[in-house]
């Protein structure tokens, strides 16, 4: 394990943490949100955001039954939201960039 600086707290890896990241990184790829280092937003990118949602939906699939009430609650929000967030961008594409209530 690498150490980390010295004013750097370190973060429990929690289940709600890893969402929160996968979460970040769709709406990141959605142009919700700047990348880190940018002042704003880059132009959305629909494909890699659709990796990052499909993922998460592929944790509410693996963990069924496995995760406290609050953690479940997050990760199902997680992707509903997102996925919504996903057509919206899409269509702010003008494009049929796909539905994302077809992932996985």
């Amino acid at each position: 394990m690498s150490q980390t600086a010295p004013d750097t707290p370190a973060l429990e890896p929690t289940f709600e943490f890893l969402v929160a990241t996968l979460r970040m990184q769709a709406e990141m790829h959605l142009g919700l949100m700047p990348m880190p280092g940018e002042e704003k937003a880059l132009p959305a990118n629909l494909p890699v955001a659709r990796h990052f949602i499909d993922v998460l939906a592929m944790l509410v699939e693996k963990t069924k039954g496995n995760l406290t009430a609050s953690e479940s609650r997050m990760l199902e929000n997680s992707v509903t939201e997102l996925r919504f967030r996903f057509v919206m961008a899409g269509e702010k594409a003008g494009g049929s960039a796909g539905s994302a209530a077809e992932t996985r």
